[in-house]
């Protein structure tokens, strides 16, 4: 999230729609999962829930992973896009959907974030085991050739 000090600076507020409305298959709102049930953060959340918060304070709740400033944007930009390019698509994808299912466990957590993603998505695809895969590839030293036209 940019950090401007600016009238146009982004600014997000917390509202019901993240912290009950739509409830994961686990049962946990968006937010209680992203720091995974943990309740003392959540809580400092939920304390300035309608409030209008500016980079700062949402880098400092955990609601932003990052909040560079406009000197440094283009860069960590730039910087966050090479790194995720880098990656296999199929793993991008993979890494998602696990993000989506922290704890608590349930059958349907187990079905939806593993078995589909990884098994049935992951390991079955060229990326990963065709001839030039990162699996077929691993440890051998050589870098995978990933398929980007297979998102």
């Amino acid at each position: 999230m940019l950090a401007s000090d600016g009238n146009d600076a982004p600014r997000i507020a917390v509202s019901d729609l993240n912290l009950s409305a739509f409830p994961m298959v686990n049962g946990l709102s968006r937010l209680a999962n992203r720091f995974c049930g943990a309740p003392e953060p959540l809580a400092h959340v939920v304390a300035r829930k309608g409030e209008v918060l500016d980079a700062a304070a949402a880098l400092d709740l955990g609601l932003v992973t990052v909040a560079p400033d406009e000197l440094d944007w283009d860069d960590e930009l730039r910087l966050a896009v090479e790194e995720r390019a880098s990656l296999s698509p199929d793993a991008l994808s993979g890494l998602e959907a696990n993000l989506r299912w922290a704890r608590p466990e349930t059958m349907e957590t187990r079905i939806f974030g593993r078995l589909s993603a990884w098994q049935n998505w992951i390991f079955g695809r060229p990326n990963a085991v065709g001839e030039k895969g990162a699996l077929k590839l691993f440890g051998s030293g050589s870098r995978p050739r990933f398929d980007r036209e297979r998102v």
